[in-house]
Order: structure tokens, then sequence, then C-alpha cells
């Protein structure tokens, strides 16, 4: 068995891919050791803020959906983008 590399510190997830896209993970890692279909019940998926610009009356109307719903007009937006996403990658 081969000796596995110390992994460096990384400053951002720029300089990591990088790193990684020049580097052979199996010199870091012994990938028999790995464990299969690993579980991460806290980890949360990564966000960004975005800018959207919508017309007046349906940002009015998702608002008063949202209200009736009652969830935050950003989450019901999130929601609805999600469901269009999933739908157009079945049908494609």
């Amino acid at each position: 068995m081969k000796k596995l590399k110390k992994i460096p510190r990384f400053k951002n997830e720029d300089e990591e891919d990088k790193f990684w896209s020049t580097h052979d993970t199996t010199d870091y890692f012994d990938f028999s050791k790995a464990i299969v279909n690993p579980s991460f019940p806290n980890l949360k998926p990564s966000t960004r803020n975005i800018t959207m610009r919508v017309s007046e009356s349906m940002l009015r109307d998702l608002k008063m959906l949202a209200n009736k719903k009652d969830v935050p007009y950003q989450s019901l937006a999130k929601m609805f983008l999600d469901e269009k996403i999933k739908e157009a990658q079945i049908n494609s």
C-alpha cells in the first residue's frame, strides 16, 4: 500500500477546484476504505442569491398565492421553479 499524500488547506472553492483538476485523487484517498452510500442528514444544499425581474402583476399574484398557502413568496417561487425544472428534465 502506497503512502497517501496530505490534502492541502484551500482558501476557497476555486483554489480547490484548480488543485483537483491537476492532481490525481488516488494519491490522496484510499478508495478501498470508502463508505458505500454514505448518509449526510444534516448537510444543507448550497444556495446562491439571484436577482430576477418580474412584472408587478406577477409578483402581486405570487404574493397572494403564497399568502393563501401561508409560506413566504420567495419560498413559493423556489418551489414553482423546482417543479418546472423537474418537469423539463423528465420531458427532455
